[in-house]
Parts: structure tokens; C-alpha cells; sequence
């Protein structure tokens, strides 16, 4: 089965969800982000998506200190992203707790640098972000849309050792309306070797299952957690069977 992996996106230090990646649309869930990350490593879940929404509009890491406390209290897996835009950036991230990071806007804007983390860390610890609006990778949270076609993007880096790949489709992002299968079964097809990491529109366990039968390996689920639409109980039993 699709592996779950709770996501946290951060805003002033608070659990937020957008639309959309649209910033006027954020809805406050927790205040408190490691009792958040505890209750899902309660449930089964090794691995947690955190997401520095500060950072990502300041081009610059601004959620550390919070990564920090999260990494303190949790043995999870933590993939790490957001303003992620330097190799000091990367630095803070990794010292901070961060098992991965994921690097967008850099991928598009500076490949040097993102493929210089790719040589230094190894591809076990950086992830592509590779998150698009009608096709084309888009950049700076998600507010800019680059020239990039996705999978020629995807398939750039692919060349150059990367592994994992999120790939966020944002016209269903936060938007409970299912995610995009059939951009999920084009980057599979031209890629089949890749650890793909699905994105947006998760609105419940029916979602989880037709990523599964296109054989996504996992896929982060925000909203969907935080309305109860996914029960905790639920992803303790779907990623108990993917173990």
C-alpha cells in the first residue's frame, strides 16, 4: 500500500494548511507542531513532511528553530522544506534535524548548487521538488510558474542521480478533490525507477488506494489528516501494511 506521510506546514510557528498555495487562504490547525509530530509517530508513521511556508516566501530558512524542537522529540524520518535557497540554508537544515530536504525553486534557479547538495549529501538525502501549475514547474512558494515542462524537469535531474521526487500538482493542492492520477502515472512511466512522493487533493482513504494501484510509493496527506477525513487509526493500518 501507498505509504502516508503527515505533513506540517509551518507559519509563524503554527500548523497551517493553503489552497492552492495561495498564502490569503492559510488555515490555522495546531499551535503546537511537535504534539502534532508525536500523535503521528503514535500512529505508525516513520516519516513526517515539514514545510517552512516563512522561509519559502522570504527565500530564506525562518522555521529552524521549530524543525529543531520537532527532530528533539521524534525519531521520525524528516524531510525538510522551504526557502532551502543556499548551502548555509542546507546547513542549518541538516544541523537542525533534518534526515532529507527538499530543494524547488533552487532546482530551477541555481541547478549548480542544488547538484552540488546531490554530490555532497548523497541522493538518500536530498528530494527534488518538482510542484506544478498546468504542467509547469513552478517556483518561489509556489507564486511564480517557471518555462519548465514537468517531466523533461523531473528528468534532468534524473540524469544526475536523483532519487526521490514530491511532486505537488497545485491547482488540487489543499483542495480535498483528489489528486492528480494521470500526472502521477505520466512521471511513473517516464520514470520508473524513482521513489515518487504524491501531493495535493487527498481527500480520503479511496485516494490512497487509486495511488496505489498506479503503484505510487507514498504520499504526503496534510488536510485530509487535520478534517479527519484520514483517521490516525488509519494510518497506523495502511502504513503497518506497507512496512
Amino acid at each position: 500500500m501507498t505509504t502516508i506521510i503527515p505533513a506540517i506546514d509551518i507559519i509563524d510557528g503554527k500548523c497551517v494548511r493553503l489552497t492552492k498555495g495561495d498564502y490569503e487562504s492559510s488555515r490555522v490547525y495546531a499551535d503546537d507542531r511537535v504534539d502534532m509530530a508525536l500523535r503521528n509517530r503514535d500512529c505508525g508513521c516513520s516519516r513526517l513532511h515539514v514545510v517552512d511556508l516563512d522561509g519559502a516566501r522570504s527565500q530564506h530558512i525562518v522555521n529552524y528553530r521549530t524543525l529543531e524542537r520537532i527532530a528533539s522529540s521524534t525519531d521520525m524520518i524528516i524531510d525538510f522544506g522551504g526557502g532551502i535557497k543556499s548551502d548555509e540554508d542546507a546547513k542549518i537544515a541538516f544541523e537542525s534535524g533534518a534526515s532529507m530536504i527538499t530543494g524547488g525553486s533552487i532546482a530551477v534557479k541555481d541547478p549548480a548548487i542544488f547538484t552540488g547538495w546531490l554530490n555532497r549529501y548523497g541522493n538518500e538525502h536530498i528530494i527534488l521538488g518538482a510542484d506544478a501549475r498546468n504542467g509547469k514547474i513552478a517556483t518561489v512558494g509556489w507564486l511564480d510558474e517557471s518555462e519548465h515542462d514537468i517531466v523533461p524537469f523531473i528528468g534532468s535531474y534524473v540524469e544526475k542521480g536523483i532519487r526521490y521526487v514530491i511532486s505537488t500538482d497545485i491547482n488540487v493542492d489543499g483542495t480535498l478533490n483528489g489528486p492528480s492520477i494521470e500526472l502521477y502515472k505520466n512521471i511513473l512511466t517516464a520514470f520508473p525507477d524513482i521513489y515518487l512522493i504524491a501531493s495535493g487533493g487527498v481527500s480520503g482513504i479511496t485516494d490512497i488506494k487509486r495511488l496505489d494501484t498506479i503503484s505510487v510509493p507514498a504520499v504526503i496527506v496534510g488536510k485530509a489528516i487535520y478534517e479527519g477525513r484520514i483517521s490516525l487509526s488509519d494510518i497506523s493500518r495502511i502504513n503497518l501494511s506497507s512496512c
